[in-house]
């Protein structure tokens, strides 16, 4: 007996709409009130679409580092990055690229798991080197981290059990090497 369960985060089928490629931004801003505001007005005036975002405290907490994964048209790129370099409470705006950084995500997935499903399950936890963070007789929640290929691979699999709940961060990303991010 199969039950559905309905989460904001459940699948529903959309028209695809092309928005062009991704492009992963890094932002240092000072750490101020209305500074997202200003900056997601910029990507909203050029017809970009924000598709993750996280924002958080550095070690000096004056400033913050957003990382910013967009998609849009290649074209306006380079004017975005001017327009926002120019906010008063950017310090310093560019793009990364895989080739000069590191780039992961983190997702959360909540599942229901059976004692007759849970070998099965924490095998493809331990082959997308996940982890299991929560465990009760009839659900687990696994832990990935990854780029954003791996996190989509990851959630295919797990489909084969009923999925409560996903969770997933946006882009982290640092440049290699001695390069500032």
């Amino acid at each position: 007996m199969s039950q559905t369960i309905i989460t904001t985060d459940t699948p529903v089928p959309a028209p695809v709409v092309p928005r062009g490629p991704t492009h992963t931004l890094s932002i240092l801003v000072n750490n101020e009130p209305g500074v997202l505001m200003r900056i997601c007005q910029v990507f909203s005036r050029r017809g970009f679409n924000i598709d993750s975002l996280v924002v958080s405290e550095g070690r000096n907490k004056n400033f913050s580092r957003m990382t910013i994964g967009i998609s849009g048209d290649p074209k306006g790129l380079e004017q975005i990055i001017m327009q926002v370099n120019k906010l008063i409470d950017v310090i310093h705006c560019s793009e990364h690229d895989t080739e000069d950084s590191v780039v992961k995500e983190l997702i959360m997935v909540k599942f229901l798991a059976d004692d007759t499903q849970r070998t099965q399950a924490l095998q493809i936890i331990e082959h997308f080197g996940g982890k299991t963070v929560d465990l009760t007789p009839t659900s687990m929640i696994a832990l990935v981290s990854g780029n954003s290929t791996k996190i989509d691979a990851a959630i295919a699999m797990f489909s084969q059990f009923q999925i409560i709940e996903t969770v997933r961060t946006g882009k982290v990303v640092m440049a290699r090497g001695e390069q500032p991010t």
